[in-house]
């Protein structure tokens, strides 16, 4: 079966969180190349001063408790790097094979217990 071509952009999110293993990076929406391409600049992220790891010593390397209620201040990076990535059947995916997804919201998280 043959689809018609649609020329229509989809309705995006501003943000789009790259997953990769079990850390999460913001990345920023910048510019919509077409309806399978975006260009997404990497965000500026910090730890937030705030919070304070739950640093349990023992075992390999320790644990840290608090782990899922981290939190990060980001910020938008107008020198961070700027990647394309295209939609496929796998979703949204760079060419390095890092999987996107596409948010409302910018997400960080970097996972101290791995």
């Amino acid at each position: 079966m043959i689809r018609p071509m649609t020329t229509s952009f989809p309705t995006l999110s501003q943000f789009a969180n790259c997953q990769l293993g079990s850390d999460t990076e913001p990345y920023e929406i910048v510019r919509i190349v077409s309806n399978k391409t975006l260009v997404v600049r990497r965000m500026a992220s910090e730890l937030d001063p705030t919070w304070k790891r739950d640093f349990i010593p023992g075992g390999f390397a320790g644990h840290t408790a608090n782990n899922e209620s981290q939190r990060w201040i980001i910020t938008p990076d107008p020198n961070g790097e700027e990647i394309r990535i295209r939609l496929g059947k796998r979703g949204w995916r760079s060419s390095r094979g890092w999987a996107f997804f596409l948010s409302e919201t910018p997400r960080k998280f970097h996972d101290f217990n791995f």
